[in-house]
């Protein structure tokens, strides 16, 4: 438990490394054996130590530590609805950020789209910040997505652990970097439902060992 303690302060702490968050913004979870492990609520991720994460049950109680960051909704969410979650990771990159204060998703503008899980990533609808309205509009925009941007807000990504959550979340910013750059200069021509398809097929054994 502690390693993993330390895995998600480095995770967060790699979010503003690799530039897709800023300052306190964000939150990293992992999935543990009675629930899983949160950052906590305003906590300077530079400041933060191991003892800092704290501990939820699946039903949203702390179960040890401080104040548990207030997005924890969706993050338990997400854990109870999707088996193969092991982590979650929330940022507010720049790009990602910009469409979604747009309300727009990003749709098959290039194939790499599927490796969020579907055709385009979704754009949740606005809610508040930590309510369970937002969590609802969180999971309603995962619907087939591993990832989504959120109205207003960032994006959140799983995956199977915190190196796959956070390496989801790297891409699919550089995904919302390159189609802001295409909309600078016109419409992005799209691929078809067919095409995303054969990619989607692809993207089953994506990065696996043969």
């Amino acid at each position: 438990m502690s390693a993993l303690r330390r895995e998600i302060v480095e995770t967060a702490r790699r979010m503003n490394v690799l530039g897709i968050n800023q300052g306190r913004a964000g939150n990293v979870s992992a999935r543990a054996r009675t629930g899983f492990l949160i950052t906590p609520s305003g906590l300077a991720y530079e400041a933060m130590k191991p003892a800092d994460i704290v501990a939820m049950g699946r039903d949203g109680t702390v179960r040890g530590g401080g104040k548990p960051s207030s997005e924890w909704p969706f993050h338990s969410a997400i854990y109870t609805a999707r088996p193969e979650a092991g982590a979650v990771v929330h940022a507010h990159p720049p790009h990602a950020t910009s469409l979604a204060c747009l309300g727009r998703s990003i749709p098959a503008f290039h194939y790499m789209v599927a490796v969020a899980g579907g055709d385009s990533i979704p754009c949740a609808a606005y809610a508040t910040p930590g309510s369970h309205a937002l969590s609802n509009a969180v999971m309603a925009a995962l619907e087939g997505r591993r990832a989504c941007l959120m109205a207003n807000h960032g994006l959140v990504a799983y995956g199977e652990n915190l190196s796959a959550a956070l390496d989801l979340a790297v891409e699919v910013e550089a995904l919302a970097a390159q189609y802001w750059r295409a909309l600078q200069i016109g419409k992005p021509k799209l691929l078809s439902k067919a095409r995303m398809a054969e990619v989607l097929e692809v993207f089953e054994t994506y990065g696996r060992p043969g």
